[in-house]
Parts: C-alpha cells; structure tokens; sequence
C-alpha cells in the first residue's frame, strides 16, 4: 500500500517539476487508492488537475491519497464503488461528475488480476475477471461519453501481457486486457467528431503492493524486459499525464507500452 510518508513525498517533490497544463479540468482514477492508480491520481493533480478517485476496499489509503492531492491546492474527492457490480461501475462516473462538477479526463485504472493454468479457471473465475476488466471499463466509458466536455480523455490501464505473454498461466488475465484494445480504438472514432481521445497504456512488472520488485518471483520478471529492472508506478503516471494533456491531442486510439522492453 502507498504509504502516508511516500505520498507527503510525492506531494512536496514534484510542485516545482511540474506545470499546470490541466489546470481547471476535473479527472476520474478508478482504483486510485495505491499503486498505479494512486500515483496517476498526485500526477494528475500536480499538473493542475482536480481529481475524484474510486476503491472498494481500502478507504483509509484512498482518502489518504484525495488528502494529498488537496495539499496540492487541487479538489478531491474519494469514492466508493465495486467495479464487479454493473450499477456502481455506471453510476460513479455521474457521481464524480455531479460532485466535482464536470469530468474532463477519465483513467480506468482498476482491475483485477487472475492467473492459474486454463484448465483450473472457473465459470465464476471468468465472470468476474471479465466483469472488473471489461464490462466495467465499457461502462464507465459509456457514462463518460455522455457527460465528458469537448476535448476529453480517456485513458485505459492494460498491460504488456497483450502483447507478449511471456508463461503460461495468462489465458484469462490476457483475454480481459486485450478486449481493451478493441474498446480503446472503436471509442476513437466514435468520440473523435467531439475531439475526445482514447487511448491505452501498457505497463510492464511495475514496482506496487501486489507486485513487488522485491517479491519471489521479481527476479525473473525483470530479467524480462530489456532494461533489466521493473518500473515505477511514478513512469506510468507520467505517460497518463502526457495523454490526458494539451500535447495529445491529436494522439487517439493509441497503445503506449511503459514495458522497459518487456515486448521487444
């Protein structure tokens, strides 16, 4: 779990390193409570953001996080949903809206992962992999389209599995992330007229509580990629932000891999 100390870090560090081109937008992270999504939420409102976030579960460590991006002079907002349930992964994104007052950058950022060999995968194994990793992302981009302002984001969290599935025991995980790519593109060209982009990123072993670089089976991970090492939840944020920007614009319907070569 991100801790209190790292995000007074983070929060302190990087106001001179960063400008503010989102100030005055308003984003959505789901699952921002840690990891990747805890540090995409401080990013974001480092370059000016406000910035609503979702959990199911760790409530102390989301509003942890909604306190460090207040610190930063940006509005936040911590909120409750369960993206395996349909209603809740619909209605957050109106929520966040209504509370923040308009939604400009959306990041589906929670997922579930599930790894096992095909053969021991369970219907219920399936339902909810597909659910948290899919149908929840659909609906809360289909929210998004209907309350997002001209020129809006959304950015999606894959991962490099779709790319190269490295051992067995992927099938599930790589069948829900891989649907994304699917989802990112025809939301390209469905939301372009409104100069709304979509795009995806792909991360690689990232350093987080539920995948530590210092785990068992570290090792073999970053031997991996082609940089040796795995990356930070900090080098994902940065690529989210740069998406969710001015200087994107005309980048839509993209895959970014933030892998350290994981796919080379």
């Amino acid at each position: 779990m991100t801790s209190q100390r790292n995000l007074e870090d983070n929060t302190l560090d990087s106001g001179a390193l960063h400008g503010e081109g989102l100030q005055g937008k308003v984003a959505l992270v789901t699952g921002g409570s840690r990891g990747i999504g805890a540090a995409t939420a401080l990013r974001l409102a480092r370059e000016g953001a406000d910035v609503a976030l979702t959990y199911v579960n760790g409530k102390d460590a989301a509003e942890d996080v909604a306190r460090a991006v207040r610190r930063l002079g940006r509005r936040s907002v911590a909120l409750r949903a369960d993206a395996a349930e349909p209603g809740e992964a619909a209605d957050v994104v109106g929520r966040a809206s209504d509370e923040m007052g308009a939604l400009d950058v959306l990041v589906n950022n929670a997922g579930v992962g599930l790894l096992g060999p095909v053969e021991s995968l369970t219907l219920a194994d399936a339902d909810r992999v597909l659910a948290v990793n899919v149908r929840a992302v659909f609906l809360a981009c289909r929210s998004a389209a209907a309350r997002m302002r001209e020129g809006g984001r959304i950015v999606t969290i894959g991962t490099c599995m779709t790319q190269r599935v490295p051992g067995p025991g992927g099938t599930l995980y790589a069948t829900g992330k891989s649907a994304l790519i699917g989802l990112t593109k025809a939301l390209a060209r469905e939301l372009g007229p409104r100069g709304i982009t979509a795009n995806i990123v792909h991360p690689g072993p990232i350093d987080t509580d539920m995948n530590p670089a210092d785990g068992p089976h570290a090792p073999g991970q970053a031997a991996m990629t082609a940089l040796g090492r795995f990356g930070t939840a900090d080098e994902v944020a940065s690529m989210v932000a740069y998406l969710a920007g001015a200087d994107a614009a005309y980048v839509t319907g993209a895959e970014f891999s933030v892998d350290g070569g994981h796919a080379a």
